[in-house]
């Protein structure tokens, strides 16, 4: 039996099923709207969600959510502004009834772990957002808690301050003896950070696998664009193809080949060494160009362009997963 098993139903939002060892740390990835943030406020209690759910045996649904063993970080923090960073931290444990000063001890604990033991006396007013959100993920762990939930945790950090952030959660995640549920819309975290992936499309969850797995083969056209692929879908098949493997050109291909399709730029900015273009036409598709070609070719947004692209770059695979 999974430690976790959880099949949440919350009318006209989600209707979707999970489960999880301990140990395991599992990406819920999907377009806006597809009841992300929805599954983890019913794991967690704060939306009431019908269906079942199990935490290491124990009846998730008939707990209330001060009585549930779940850590959560939210991407705005949700700290108490009257209290200090360590008074933050420590709140879960002396609310589980242990004596404040060891539960002050073990913040100050988990907040030398993170980098901000320094900041301890700080409420969150005069923190930035990378060390609001350092405290809010030490208050979700000094409980060491059977499941952690984690929101879109790096959702408005400067780039620089969620790469770090991501680097040392990671370090902490691989010593959690948890379940850790992690909502993210950036392919990175889904791909260095879980052990799975389960993408929710409408509320349900169209597919679930090990990260390489889920991006070399995507069965929604979301998680196709996360991970810089295209897919087609064609029936109960898929066919999927690389942006570098597309040919951009302002005039229709010569030849006859049956990958090809007419679209406008909508948009165009740099990605690597290359110049990726996003292509709005009778299919939405994303192609890389050299800056030289992007010039020559004048492909800003409003450009009417062709695409292509050889069989030979097209994976085709059942859509049913």
């Amino acid at each position: 039996m999974n430690d976790l098993e959880a099949h949440l139903v919350v009318p006209g939002r989600l209707d979707a099923s999970l489960t999880a060892q301990r140990g395991d740390v599992v990406a819920v990835v999907g377009p806006n709207g597809a009841g992300k943030s929805t599954l983890v406020h019913a794991l967690s209690g704060l939306v009431a969600a019908g269906g079942h759910a199990t935490l290491v045996g124990d009846d998730l649904l008939a707990r209330t959510p001060r009585d549930r063993d779940v850590g959560v970080v939210f991407q705005d923090q949700r700290l108490f502004p009257h209290l200090s960073a360590l008074d933050n931290v420590a709140f879960g444990l002396v609310a589980r009834g242990t004596a404040k000063a060891a539960a002050r001890s073990a913040a100050r604990d988990w907040l030398e772990r993170l980098g901000i033991a320094d900041l301890a006396g700080r409420r969150p007013a005069k923190l930035s957002g990378g060390q609001a959100q350092r405290v809010a993920i030490a208050r979700a762990l000094v409980t060491a808690p059977d499941l952690l939930l984690l929101d879109e945790p790096f959702t408005g950090l400067d780039v620089g301050v969620a790469a770090t952030l991501r680097i040392e959660l990671g370090r902490h995640l691989a010593d959690f003896r948890g379940i850790t549920v992690l909502v993210t819309h950036d392919a990175l975290d889904a791909l260095t950070l879980a052990t799975t992936v389960a993408v929710l499309d409408a509320g349900r969850v169209a597919q679930v696998g090990p990260p390489a797995e889920v991006a070399a083969r995507p069965l929604t056209e979301h998680v196709a664009r996360l991970v810089g692929l295209n897919v087609i879908r064609e029936g109960d098949r898929l066919r999927a193809f690389s942006p570098a493997a597309v040919t951009v050109s302002v005039h229709a291909p010569d030849d006859s080949a049956r990958n090809r399709w007419q679209g406008v730029v909508r948009g165009a900015a740099p990605h690597g060494d290359a110049i990726r273009l996003q292509v709005e036409g009778e299919r939405p598709l994303i192609a890389d160009v050299t800056p030289a070609a992007s010039r020559e070719l004048a492909l800003a947004p409003g450009r009417e362009v062709w695409l292509s692209v050889k069989e030979t770059a097209v994976t085709t695979y059942d859509a049913r997963g």
